[in-house]
């Protein structure tokens, strides 16, 4: 990746972070606090990327990161929807 077009999607993973965090604590409109709620979690994984934008970073290296964090949400992910259905499941136990 050049120079430039590391600077580039630094810039716009920043952007997207800031412009999810105004759209939560906008008073206005609940569709932009829906939007920034699905943004922010989208911005905090993709901020993960940021240290690998950089000149002379192949885009292999970068999808390569990107699928890692991916494969790391998922797991994440199933272990927090894991947790709850066995609480559920322990909570039906002691009626």
């Amino acid at each position: 990746m050049t120079a430039f077009q590391a600077k580039l999607l630094e810039r716009l993973i920043i952007g997207l972070c800031l412009g999810s965090i105004i759209a939560i604590f906008q008073p206005f409109s609940i569709r932009l606090f829906s939007i920034g709620c699905v943004t922010v979690i989208i911005g905090a994984l993709a901020f993960n990327l940021v240290p690998f934008c950089r000149e002379g970073v192949s885009w292999n290296a970068f999808v390569k990161v990107i699928l890692i964090v991916l494969v790391i949400l998922v797991i994440a992910a199933a272990l927090g929807i894991g947790t709850a259905f066995l609480y559920v499941k322990y909570l039906g136990s002691l009626k």
